[in-house]
Protein backbone atom coordinates (compact mmCIF):
# COMPACT_ATOMS: atom_id res chain seq x y z
CA UNK A 1 0.00 0.00 0.00
CA UNK A 2 1.25 3.31 -0.92
CA UNK A 3 0.60 6.06 1.28
CA UNK A 4 1.20 9.90 0.26
CA UNK A 5 1.99 13.55 2.10
CA UNK A 6 4.42 14.51 4.69
CA UNK A 7 2.19 14.61 7.70
CA UNK A 8 0.74 10.82 7.13
CA UNK A 9 4.33 9.59 6.55
CA UNK A 10 6.19 11.42 9.49
CA UNK A 11 3.62 9.82 11.91
CA UNK A 12 4.58 6.60 10.52
CA UNK A 13 7.69 6.99 11.22
CA UNK A 14 7.24 8.35 14.71
CA UNK A 15 5.06 5.88 15.87
CA UNK A 16 7.85 3.14 14.70
CA UNK A 17 4.75 1.49 12.14
CA UNK A 18 6.82 -0.83 9.60
CA UNK A 19 7.86 0.89 6.31
CA UNK A 20 9.46 -0.62 3.57
CA UNK A 21 10.77 2.51 1.87
CA UNK A 22 9.92 6.02 1.37
CA UNK A 23 10.64 8.54 -2.04
CA UNK A 24 10.38 11.81 -2.30
CA UNK A 25 11.09 14.56 -4.68
CA UNK A 26 12.77 16.99 -2.76
CA UNK A 27 15.58 17.40 0.10
CA UNK A 28 13.92 15.85 3.69
CA UNK A 29 13.53 17.87 6.67
CA UNK A 30 16.14 16.74 9.47
CA UNK A 31 13.58 15.61 11.70
CA UNK A 32 12.04 12.93 8.63
CA UNK A 33 15.77 12.16 7.96
CA UNK A 34 16.60 11.10 11.69
CA UNK A 35 13.40 9.09 11.73
CA UNK A 36 14.15 7.14 8.57
CA UNK A 37 17.65 6.44 9.65
CA UNK A 38 16.68 5.05 13.27
CA UNK A 39 14.06 2.96 11.63
CA UNK A 40 16.33 1.57 8.90
CA UNK A 41 14.14 2.55 6.52
CA UNK A 42 15.04 2.67 2.92
CA UNK A 43 15.21 6.06 1.12
CA UNK A 44 15.62 7.13 -2.65
CA UNK A 45 15.20 10.59 -4.31
CA UNK A 46 13.02 10.64 -7.35
CA UNK A 47 11.28 13.18 -9.90
CA UNK A 48 7.86 14.57 -9.82
CA UNK A 49 6.58 12.59 -12.98
CA UNK A 50 7.68 9.12 -11.08
CA UNK A 51 5.90 9.86 -7.86
CA UNK A 52 2.73 11.06 -10.09
CA UNK A 53 2.69 7.67 -11.66
CA UNK A 54 2.66 5.66 -8.35
CA UNK A 55 0.51 7.25 -6.57
CA UNK A 56 -1.68 9.27 -9.45
CA UNK A 57 -2.45 12.28 -7.24
CA UNK A 58 -0.91 15.92 -7.70
CA UNK A 59 -1.54 16.17 -3.70
CA UNK A 60 1.09 14.09 -2.66
CA UNK A 61 3.10 17.15 -1.35
CA UNK A 62 6.52 15.00 -3.01
CA UNK A 63 6.42 12.32 -0.51
CA UNK A 64 5.29 8.84 -0.38
CA UNK A 65 5.76 5.79 1.86
CA UNK A 66 5.58 1.91 0.81
CA UNK A 67 3.45 -0.03 4.51
CA UNK A 68 2.29 -2.82 4.63
CA UNK A 69 -1.62 -3.83 4.75
CA UNK A 70 -2.85 -2.14 8.05
CA UNK A 71 -2.72 -4.24 11.39
CA UNK A 72 -6.13 -4.46 13.23
CA UNK A 73 -6.06 -4.67 16.92
CA UNK A 74 -8.17 -6.75 18.66
CA UNK A 75 -11.18 -5.64 20.91
CA UNK A 76 -9.60 -6.76 23.95
CA UNK A 77 -6.61 -4.49 23.06
CA UNK A 78 -9.42 -1.23 23.59
CA UNK A 79 -10.83 -2.52 26.50
CA UNK A 80 -7.97 -2.52 28.59
CA UNK A 81 -8.21 1.16 29.43
CA UNK A 82 -9.82 1.94 32.49
CA UNK A 83 -12.94 4.31 31.84
CA UNK A 84 -12.58 3.39 28.19
CA UNK A 85 -13.36 5.99 25.65
CA UNK A 86 -14.52 4.35 22.09
CA UNK A 87 -15.92 5.00 18.91
CA UNK A 88 -17.91 2.40 16.63
CA UNK A 89 -18.39 3.19 13.26
CA UNK A 90 -21.32 1.90 11.14
CA UNK A 91 -21.23 1.51 7.75
CA UNK A 92 -19.36 4.46 6.73
CA UNK A 93 -18.00 4.20 3.34
CA UNK A 94 -16.53 7.50 2.15
CA UNK A 95 -12.42 6.84 3.14
CA UNK A 96 -12.14 10.82 3.65
CA UNK A 97 -14.82 10.41 6.05
CA UNK A 98 -13.44 7.71 7.96
CA UNK A 99 -10.19 9.43 7.58
CA UNK A 100 -11.37 12.47 9.35
CA UNK A 101 -13.27 10.65 12.33
CA UNK A 102 -10.00 8.94 12.83
CA UNK A 103 -7.47 11.80 13.12
CA UNK A 104 -10.59 13.87 15.13
CA UNK A 105 -10.47 10.63 17.67
CA UNK A 106 -7.01 10.87 17.78
CA UNK A 107 -6.67 14.61 18.69
CA UNK A 108 -9.15 13.73 21.46
CA UNK A 109 -7.40 11.11 22.90
CA UNK A 110 -10.04 8.30 22.30
CA UNK A 111 -9.11 4.24 22.99
CA UNK A 112 -9.83 2.98 20.27
CA UNK A 113 -11.96 2.49 17.01
CA UNK A 114 -14.39 -0.18 16.20
CA UNK A 115 -15.33 -0.87 12.65
CA UNK A 116 -17.36 -3.86 11.06
CA UNK A 117 -15.80 -5.88 8.56
CA UNK A 118 -18.66 -6.15 6.10
CA UNK A 119 -20.80 -2.43 4.41
CA UNK A 120 -18.02 -0.30 5.54
CA UNK A 121 -14.74 1.27 4.26
CA UNK A 122 -11.63 -0.66 5.36
CA UNK A 123 -8.40 0.82 6.25
CA UNK A 124 -7.06 2.06 2.97
CA UNK A 125 -4.45 4.53 1.14
CA UNK A 126 -7.07 7.47 1.08
CA UNK A 127 -7.96 7.09 4.63
CA UNK A 128 -4.36 6.82 5.74
CA UNK A 129 -3.84 10.12 4.00
CA UNK A 130 -7.34 11.82 4.86
CA UNK A 131 -6.11 11.22 8.70
CA UNK A 132 -2.80 13.00 8.39
CA UNK A 133 -1.14 10.44 9.97
CA UNK A 134 -3.37 9.88 12.78
CA UNK A 135 -4.06 6.25 12.07
CA UNK A 136 -0.64 5.48 12.99
CA UNK A 137 -1.47 6.23 16.54
CA UNK A 138 -4.83 4.62 16.82
CA UNK A 139 -6.59 0.85 18.06
CA UNK A 140 -8.80 0.26 15.11
CA UNK A 141 -10.34 -3.28 16.31
CA UNK A 142 -12.85 -4.76 12.74
CA UNK A 143 -15.65 -7.23 13.77
CA UNK A 144 -17.73 -9.75 12.32
CA UNK A 145 -20.75 -8.49 14.42
CA UNK A 146 -21.24 -4.88 15.25
CA UNK A 147 -24.84 -6.09 17.60
CA UNK A 148 -22.88 -8.49 19.60
CA UNK A 149 -19.67 -6.52 19.73
CA UNK A 150 -21.92 -3.60 21.43
CA UNK A 151 -23.23 -6.55 23.61
CA UNK A 152 -19.81 -7.49 24.64
CA UNK A 153 -18.69 -3.36 25.75
CA UNK A 154 -21.91 -3.48 27.68
CA UNK A 155 -20.86 -6.66 29.77
CA UNK A 156 -17.83 -4.53 29.94
CA UNK A 157 -19.42 -1.64 31.95
CA UNK A 158 -19.57 0.21 28.76
CA UNK A 159 -22.77 2.65 28.08
CA UNK A 160 -23.22 2.33 24.35
CA UNK A 161 -25.02 5.52 22.56
CA UNK A 162 -26.32 5.61 18.88
CA UNK A 163 -25.86 9.33 17.44
CA UNK A 164 -28.81 9.73 15.90
CA UNK A 165 -31.70 11.99 15.20
CA UNK A 166 -34.98 12.44 18.05
CA UNK A 167 -32.83 11.34 20.75
CA UNK A 168 -31.37 12.77 24.46
CA UNK A 169 -29.97 16.28 23.98
CA UNK A 170 -26.18 15.35 23.61
CA UNK A 171 -25.05 18.45 26.06
CA UNK A 172 -27.59 17.10 29.17
CA UNK A 173 -26.63 13.74 28.71
CA UNK A 174 -23.88 12.17 31.59
CA UNK A 175 -20.68 11.19 29.56
CA UNK A 176 -17.81 10.78 32.34
CA UNK A 177 -17.97 6.81 32.46
CA UNK A 178 -16.88 4.60 30.27
CA UNK A 179 -18.46 5.44 26.79
CA UNK A 180 -18.58 4.12 23.19
CA UNK A 181 -20.35 6.54 20.52
CA UNK A 182 -22.08 4.72 17.64
CA UNK A 183 -21.25 7.07 14.49
CA UNK A 184 -23.86 5.64 11.53
CA UNK A 185 -23.23 6.33 8.17
CA UNK A 186 -23.36 9.44 5.39
CA UNK A 187 -26.85 8.24 3.92
CA UNK A 188 -28.55 5.89 6.58
CA UNK A 189 -27.22 6.78 9.65
CA UNK A 190 -27.06 4.17 12.37
CA UNK A 191 -28.58 0.47 11.75
CA UNK A 192 -31.94 0.42 13.05
CA UNK A 193 -30.79 -3.07 15.02
CA UNK A 194 -27.94 -1.71 15.87
CA UNK A 195 -30.01 1.69 17.72
CA UNK A 196 -31.78 -0.87 19.34
CA UNK A 197 -28.75 -3.00 21.05
CA UNK A 198 -27.64 0.55 21.94
CA UNK A 199 -28.21 1.95 25.78
CA UNK A 200 -29.46 5.28 24.32
CA UNK A 201 -29.69 7.56 21.74
CA UNK A 202 -28.03 11.16 21.78
CA UNK A 203 -28.17 14.44 19.40
CA UNK A 204 -27.11 17.17 18.65
CA UNK A 205 -29.30 19.86 18.53
CA UNK A 206 -30.04 21.30 14.60
CA UNK A 207 -31.33 24.96 14.47
CA UNK A 208 -30.87 25.29 10.59
CA UNK A 209 -33.23 23.66 7.62
CA UNK A 210 -30.67 21.00 7.25
CA UNK A 211 -31.95 18.25 9.59
CA UNK A 212 -28.03 16.09 9.57
CA UNK A 213 -24.30 16.91 9.73
CA UNK A 214 -21.77 15.11 7.79
CA UNK A 215 -21.05 12.14 9.78
CA UNK A 216 -17.11 13.19 10.59
CA UNK A 217 -18.38 16.59 11.65
CA UNK A 218 -21.08 15.34 13.85
CA UNK A 219 -18.20 12.64 15.71
CA UNK A 220 -15.89 15.67 16.03
CA UNK A 221 -18.74 17.53 18.09
CA UNK A 222 -19.86 14.55 19.93
CA UNK A 223 -16.81 13.44 20.77
CA UNK A 224 -14.96 17.00 22.14
CA UNK A 225 -18.51 16.85 24.01
CA UNK A 226 -17.11 13.93 26.14
CA UNK A 227 -13.61 15.55 26.57
CA UNK A 228 -15.17 18.60 27.84
CA UNK A 229 -17.41 16.75 30.28
CA UNK A 230 -14.27 14.38 31.64
CA UNK A 231 -12.27 17.97 31.78
CA UNK A 232 -9.51 16.51 29.98
CA UNK A 233 -7.02 19.85 28.64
Amino acid sequence: MIISGRNAVYEMLRAGRKIEKVLSTKELESDVQSLIHENKVSYERIDQEQLYRLTKSKTNQGIVAFVPEFQYSELEDILRKENAFIVIVDGVQDPHNLGSIIRTCECAGVDGIILPKNRACPINATVYTTSAGAIANMKIAQVTNLNETIRQLQKANVWVYALEADGENIFEANLTGSVALVVGSEGFGVHHLTKQVCDGILSLPLNGKINSLNASNACAIAVYEVVRQRGKK
